[in-house]
């Protein structure tokens, strides 16, 4: 009976070892083959650590190799919420007034433990930002001054050696560090439309979305990939304070550096261009002032601004207006200085002559029913003499000669109604009508500029053709791309886009340019002491013209028969006074005056010698001539 009993109890025993070790069996079943998987990609979420490597962007310079643009190292803090539960509230208030942070968006931080990654898992979250730009020099100071700060707290507070050891572990490995670049402009605002800036884009790595920097705005936008390099990363394994494990590395990429982009512009040019539109801004107190230097053999333009401006550094403080670069964006109907697109092609095409007159019919010529008005009561001028007084009436009877479809081809042969193909965001191409939707008076206001729109970049490159004896260059903003050793990756060359008018055509045109900073003519204030200008003045009333509101010009080149410079200015509502001569004009001799001296640029007027130099002079040549008989 007993040894049944014994039997029974061992069978029974022997079952429950069975189902034990059948359990424990299955168990290992499905740690090691059914979710083998999932606890390896855990380990190597703990212990296995994939960064990337941003490379460092490339720098911007003035073609005298001025820092224009630049990337300075900083941090990124960062922390761990997985690891934080429990202690969100307590590290939040500890590190808030450390990091110069809230409290409350620190607290949400920390909260966010969880994350979906791209495929719709939903994963342990082991990184929040907690703060940006982080100076590398203020973090060094910062972590010594939290870790004792919390090392202090612990002791202070009930508890335990092993809470504390526990606490410290915590904070070890919760909070720690990235390394980042800041993007900046040592010199402010100067050039800040073409150079644009820098902000955050998504960037996908590891099956986490990442910020990194990218280019927004200009040069920073256009040449964005030749700046920002190739990423590298590493593949590493870590212990548990996260520390790396350089012999334990799979794989270490090293990033490339972005190459510099070296421009054509000239920063004390452009900086001389932006302090003279400020003043013409106080002055004049329009909406916008714009100005283009512009080499007229090269297409290469030394400064590009427009006022009001913005610090790239703080982009975000300025409004969408003041970051706007108008030379390129925006349109208006250009007024007078388009005359010398009808007047070159009219000369270039054999239609006219300087010496041949038209009646200006004492300032009211009728046309196709409507009347057409020039400033002053004109009788007979000569084509000079037309650009001289900038007479519409004598431009339109010039483009009435030319005829319609002569007309249009000159136009669009000068570049209008298209982009110039200048490496920036947001350029436009203005409106030129295709002829078939020309009416009875379009031939009779488009040589005066009006029934189209033109941005003031295509306005300084139509003059610099001229300049430049009929070719049409391509604007040039960008002279080469470096590595960062200094050798020279790519040099761009100047392009000519085609040839828009003859030599001689040119030439005559220059000619009568001449005339408008002369005495009688409508810019005697852009008229420079050391050099001959040529230029136009323009004044177009902004539609509808019943307003009263204008836009004033001033376009000219020097010295007018060797030409190194093209200079625009362009004002949106003047006050006060508003025609071009009055307005436009002297910030042009301001700006070509400053300009030219810092360029050295070679005088073609000799200054006047005093009536007694002269006189002596005279005598001296008249002594040795008697000598030598």
């Amino acid at each position: 009976m007993e040894a049944s009993k014994n039997r029974r109890r061992l069978i029974v025993l022997t079952i429950i070892l069975c189902v034990c070790f059948a359990g424990l069996g299955f168990r290992l079943i499905d740690l090691q083959w059914a979710r083998h998987e999932e606890f390896r990609e855990a380990a190597e979420r703990q212990h296995q650590h994939e960064y990337y490597r941003e490379p460092q962007r490339g720098d911007i310079r003035d073609r005298r190799g001025q820092l224009l643009a630049t990337s300075v190292p900083v941090k990124r803090v960062c922390a761990d919420p997985a690891l934080l539960k429990g202690q969100e509230a307590e590290m939040a208030k500890f590190l808030a007034p450390l990091l110069k942070t809230n409290e409350t968006v620190l607290l949400n931080a920390f909260r966010r433990q969880t994350r979906t990654n791209s495929e719709g898992v939903v994963l342990p979250n082991h990184f929040v930002l907690l703060k940006n730009k982080f100076p590398i020099e203020e973090w060094e100071k910062t972590f010594d001054a939290l870790t004792n700060q919390y090392s202090s707290a612990l002791l202070a507070g009930k508890r335990t050696k092993k809470e504390q050891r526990e606490l410290q572990l915590l904070w070890t490995r919760s909070i720690y560090t990235e390394d980042d670049q800041i993007r900046t402009y040592p010199n402010a605002q100067i050039a800040a439309h073409v150079l644009g800036f820098t902000g955050l884009a998504p960037f996908l790595w590891a099956g986490e979305t990442n910020w990194v920097s990218a280019g927004m705005e200009g040069i920073e936008y256009s040449f964005d990939e030749k700046l920002r390099g190739s990423r590298g990363w590493v593949k590493t394994e870590t212990d548990i304070r996260r520390r790396e494990l350089f012999v334990f590395r799979e794989q270490d990429v090293e990033s490339r550096p972005g190459l510099n982009v070296v421009l054509t512009i000239d920063a004390r040019v452009q900086q001389i261009v932006e302090e003279e539109l400020a003043e013409a801004m106080a002055k004049n107190s329009p909406i916008s002032v714009s100005s283009v230097v512009v080499r007229p053999r090269t297409g290469e333009i030394l400064a590009m601004a427009t006022v009001p401006t913005f610090n790239p550094n703080q982009y975000w403080r300025a409004t969408a207006d003041a970051r706007r670069n108008r030379v390129i964006t925006d349109t208006a109907e250009p007024g007078s200085t388009f005359k010398i697109v009808v007047v070159s092609g009219a000369l270039d095409g054999g239609v006219t002559k300087l010496t041949d007159n038209y009646d200006c019919q004492n300032g009211i010529f009728y046309y196709a029913g409507h009347i057409l008005h020039d400033h002053e009561h004109y009788g007979i001028l000569s084509v000079t003499n037309i650009i001289t007084k900038s007479s519409n009436i004598g431009a339109a009877k010039i483009g009435i000669k030319m005829g319609e479809q002569r007309l249009y081809d000159y136009i669009l042969g000068f570049g209008f109604n298209h982009r110039t193909g200048i490496p920036l965001r947001g350029e436009v191409g203005g409106v030129v009508h295709p002829l078939k939707d020309w009416n009875k008076l379009s031939i009779s206001r488009l040589p005066m500029g009006h029934e189209m729109t033109a941005t003031p970049l295509q306005m300084v490159l139509a003059m610099s053709a001229v300049a430049n004896r009929g070719k049409l260059m391509r604007p040039m903003l960008v002279d080469r791309l470096e590595d960062e050793k200094g050798n020279i990756v790519t040099r761009y060359q100047p392009q000519m886009v085609r040839q828009v008018i003859g030599e001689k055509a040119a030439d005559d045109l220059t000619i009568a340019l001449k005339t408008v900073v002369a005495k009688g003519g409508t810019a005697t204030k852009a008229a420079l002491e050391h050099y001959t200008v040529a230029g136009k003045t323009g004044t177009a009333q902004k539609p509808p013209y019943t307003n009263h509101k204008y836009f004033s010009s001033f376009i000219g080149f020097f010295p007018a028969d060797d030409p190194e410079l093209c200079i625009s200015v362009v004002m949106d509502e003047p006050k006060g006074s508003y025609y071009g001569g009055l307005t436009a004009a002297p910030v042009f001799k301001r700006i070509a005056e400053r300009v030219a001296n810092f360029l050295n640029v070679k005088p073609d007027i000799q200054p006047e010698q005093p009536d007694e130099m002269a006189g002596a002079s005279t005598t001296s040549r008249g002594v040795v001539a008697q000598n030598s008989n």
